[in-house]
């Protein structure tokens, strides 16, 4: 995708909102005006003050906003309001020194700032609120209130201590565990330990428990999808890896609807994620757990960009209803991406 800007807008349309997706990978920004109509979009590389610090976080930022505004022909000060999800601001002790890194940006407009699983749940829920599931290389899960004045959470990050171990490393490792299982006659054979073996280049069984102990081999996100394909076959061991994975997430939901007392609602558990396209498996027994307390939950797959979300939340810290444009923000944003993507 070029820089080159695109169409200038000027006083047609008072109001303009920035929505910002700061993640671990990739951040993304976004500017729309009051109708939903996307104008300018900025890209860049990890933004998250656990990677690349507060300093790297304030120069990200600058990246994308400054391709944002240059495509739309648009001053910062012409900014009506700001959402912004970020990777890495997971405790309210955190909420000062991210707004001192936003501060360089020179925004004045009404802000919101939330961790990066709320956006999902703007972009993903028809009515804007209720729960975020995220399934990719960690896990994670956030919930919004109706009212949006309140946020149902997890750890978020804490993996097994906290019981938040259903990433995809943690698929691995619960495999991993299937194929030891084997190894020590502690359960049955499973299609796992070849496909193991043959990807870490090891000679046999033996040889891949030695070396992974010893360190020798390793594990990498491409036994992610080398799990997922093992799992397609049928084989029982790692059909029963989705199984646990399906009701760890989906405990987490749960949990999340107490908090929130959602337990007799109607609202959108959205998911967010590669593993969510793994196998549907995970999926099903996620939905089942879930609606065992949450009758009403429906899950919804997100298929549009999370900075979509952080734009809606620009406009509600600016006090506009964003309930009606939220469908022409989505439509025109695909549009948009596509057509820059074109140039």
């Amino acid at each position: 995708m070029t820089n080159a800007p695109v169409t200038r807008h000027s006083s047609l349309v008072s109001r303009y909102f920035l929505g910002v997706d700061i993640g671990g990978t990739k951040t993304h920004a976004l500017i729309a005006d009051e109708s939903g109509q996307a104008l300018g979009f900025g890209k860049g590389g990890c933004g998250s003050h656990e990677m690349t610090g507060y300093d790297g976080l304030t120069t990200t930022l600058q990246t994308v906003l400054s391709q944002a505004l240059d495509m739309t022909g648009l001053g910062i000060d012409q900014i009506s309001g700001a959402g912004m999800g970020i990777a890495g601001y997971d405790w309210p002790s955190q909420k000062q020194e991210h707004l001192d890194a936003i501060t360089p940006l020179g925004l004045k407009a009404p802000l919101k700032i939330v961790n990066d699983a709320v956006l999902g749940i703007a972009a993903g829920s028809v009515e804007g609120w209720g729960i975020s599931v995220v399934g990719g290389t960690g896990c994670n899960c956030r919930g919004l209130s109706k009212d949006h004045q309140r946020e149902g959470r997890v750890v978020g990050g804490g993996s097994y201590w906290s019981g938040e171990a259903a990433g995809g490393f943690d698929l691995i490792y619960r495999a991993m565990r299937a194929v030891t299982f084997e190894w020590v006659k502690r359960g049955p054979a499973t299609a796992l330990t070849p496909a193991f073996i043959q990807h870490v280049g090891a000679k046999d069984l033996d040889d891949l428990i030695e070396g992974i102990y010893l360190m020798r081999y390793g594990f990498d996100p491409s036994m992610v999808l080398l799990f997922f394909q093992v799992a397609a076959q049928g084989d029982p061991a790692a059909l029963d890896v989705l199984r646990w994975a399906g009701e760890e997430l989906g405990g987490m939901a749960v949990s999340v609807a107490n908090q929130l007392e959602l337990q007799n609602e109607t609202f959108d558990v959205v998911l967010i994620g590669s593993l969510f396209d793994g196998h549907p498996l995970l999926t099903e027994v996620l939905g089942k757990t879930v609606r065992q307390v949450v009758p009403g939950a429906r899950l919804v797959r997100l298929n549009v960009p999370p900075v979509v979300g952080g734009v809606l939340l620009g406009m509600e810290a600016a006090g506009v209803d964003f309930h009606g444009k939220r469908e022409r923000l989505i439509q025109s944003t695909a549009k948009f991406l596509n057509n820059c993507e074109k140039e």
